[in-house]
């Protein structure tokens, strides 16, 4: 090797190296820090996005009209259904079939049909709210987050039987009952 090809070896190493090791510093800095720093660290993001999110669902609640709140909530439902496979699997398992649909339904939640109705139930009693999202905001009687939910079942409904559905919530938890409970009007 000649040294005008040393020399540009060396300084292509070297911007490399360096580039690394200013790309990595964080994660260098990260892997330094002890188990409690880490907890420590981990604790005040989830606090500080726990408060973030009491926030605006603080805002959205005395800023939005009922209809904006439902709408909002019904997207995060619908994107909740697109990310959770056994949700997706609910509905590809019950495509084009109501009976087969209530049967895959089963596996997760108390169902059951009722006229043109079809009940869908956490239990006759929920310990919790099973949304990791409302682990750590408070409840309220008129609790808008449970829209939410409540479009996740009929996005499952829709996605499994290709057509739109009324969805209703009965009860929830976080709206002062024992239980979530969700009627689908199939007419």
């Amino acid at each position: 090797m000649d040294r005008k090809e040393f020399l540009t070896k060396s300084v292509k190493l070297g911007l490399c190296s360096s580039a690394v090791f200013a790309l990595g510093l964080e994660d260098l800095t990260a892997a330094a820090r002890t188990p409690d720093e880490k907890f420590d660290r981990l604790k005040d993001e989830k606090d500080f996005m726990a408060n973030w999110l009491n926030d605006l669902l603080d805002t959205i609640d005395t800023s939005l009209s009922e209809d904006e709140k439902v709408k909002l909530m019904a997207g995060c439902g619908q994107g909740c259904f697109r990310r959770h496979q056994f949700k997706v699997d609910i509905a590809n398992k019950g495509k084009g079939d109501l009976a087969k649909l209530l049967e895959a339904y089963k596996e997760n939640f108390e169902v059951w049909r009722d006229g043109d109705t079809v009940h869908v139930r956490y239990g006759e009693v929920s310990d919790r709210c099973y949304c990791p999202v409302a682990h750590n905001v408070p409840a309220k009687p008129h609790d808008f987050h449970c829209e939410c939910t409540r479009a996740t079942h009929e996005a499952i409904f829709e996605a499994a039987l290709d057509r739109p559905f009324k969805v209703e919530i009965l009860e929830s938890l976080r709206r002062g009952g024992k239980t979530c409970h969700f009627l689908i009007h199939l007419a």
